[in-house]
């Protein structure tokens, strides 16, 4: 997403680094984001799973890489992490493989690799705690004390490059489209889910599928099924989820929201405390994982932004690179290294905008992240 700037003003701080992320991103483009992978005919289907039958694992991958991104996707909001949702996807293609005699071909291969996803994440669950945001934790934090320290245990949730976010195969009817569904708001109120609501609820109100087939993935009865969606979506409603309306959506910005963008990055690289500000809703949250708290309103964002990130001299301490991640706009923010002549990744910043202005600021402090957004791991001074 290129930012529109003001014919008058166009000042030149983005520019270099817009142009080393391109490049990069070029250098990059075997990440699984840019593989193509034809689905094969009913006759290739034939061919190819008897190829992978007797071994070959080249017949096994055509048949399996044309479904790896919708995979992650549903992996991603049943665990909210990259990481997590990566290692079980390719969980799924190592059972896969490792079963492919038991592939009976009553259903498509496409439901028999979510079948075998959804009990993957399963049982990752068991083993894991469940993700949240810190907006679930108690608060608001007062902006004057000091920062708690940062817990960097596996439970927050992480942001989900649109890149890799796969269509739903999902009818009309769906209660929520491929974007909603990953939108951070709708990924919080999924994880307070249990997990067999929570894959009921992807399955059913995402996914559009068959409470028959739902009830057929998860080994259970039709009606236990439909008991597990009707919690879940009581649980949604109660969460203040709204069905298909009001959540993010994936798609093109407007010239006015691009222009709040590109005001919102201009003031961050130049310490413009007050410029920030103006462009935040009076009841705007800051929540800063894995940072466990979070501030509200425009005067404790002030002073955190004052006292602790903005704090001195802040001009040139931040290069921003526009990201887009959960059908969200956001920015990568990379810190200056003064030793090292270059900037380094810092965290990454996903916006929630609401009537114009930016009603929440969620700050992931995951250098890591950057690598799964294909993003340069230094840019030049």
């Amino acid at each position: 997403m290129d930012i529109i700037r003001e014919k008058k003003r166009k000042p030149k701080i983005l520019s270099q680094p817009v142009r080393e992320v391109n490049e990069w991103k070029r250098k990059t483009s075997e990440a699984v984001t840019k593989k193509t992978y034809i689905k094969p005919g009913p006759q290739e289907l034939v061919k190819f799973l008897a190829a992978a039958r007797d071994g070959d694992k080249d017949a096994f991958s055509l048949l399996t890489e044309p479904h790896r991104l919708e995979l992650m996707t549903h992996c991603y909001r049943m665990l909210g992490s990259l990481e997590d949702a990566e290692d079980q996807v390719q969980e799924t293609f190592l059972r896969a493989w490792r079963r492919l005699e038991t592939y009976q071909e009553r259903a498509s291969l496409r439901a028999w690799l979510y079948k075998i996803a959804t009990n993957a994440c399963l049982d990752a669950l068991q083993r894991s705690p469940k993700r949240i945001l810190p907006l679930d934790l108690p608060g608001p934090y007062d902006p004057t004390a000091a920062l708690p320290a940062p817990v960097l245990e596996p439970v927050w949730i992480e942001p989900y490059p649109d890149e890799w976010i796969a269509p739903a195969h999902a009818n009309p009817e769906a209660r929520y489209d491929s974007y909603e569904s990953v939108s951070l708001a709708f990924l919080a109120a999924l994880q307070v889910l249990p997990p067999r609501q929570r894959i009921v609820l992807i399955l059913a109100d995402v996914m559009d599928w068959p409470m028959a087939e739902i009830a057929d993935t998860l080994e259970t009865t039709i009606s236990s099924a439909t008991s597990l969606l009707h919690r879940a979506r009581v649980t949604m409603k109660q969460r203040r989820i709204p069905e298909g309306k009001d959540l993010a959506r994936m798609k093109m910005p407007s010239a006015q929201t691009l222009e709040l963008l590109d005001r919102y990055a201009r003031a961050w690289e130049s310490a413009d405390i007050q410029g920030i500000i103006s462009l935040l809703a009076d009841t705007a949250t800051f929540p800063m994982p894995p940072l466990p708290f979070w501030v509200q309103g425009k005067q404790a964002i002030s002073r955190l932004l004052s006292g602790n990130i903005l704090a001195g001299d802040g001009r040139g301490r931040w290069k921003l690179i526009p990201v887009q991640a959960n059908g969200q706009p956001g920015f990568a923010f990379y810190r200056i290294d003064e030793t090292m002549q270059s900037y380094s990744p810092f965290a990454m910043q996903i916006l929630t905008i609401t009537d114009g202005l930016v009603s929440d600021v969620t700050t992931f402090g995951m250098p890591a992240l950057f690598g799964y957004f294909r993003l340069p791991q230094k840019l030049t001074i």
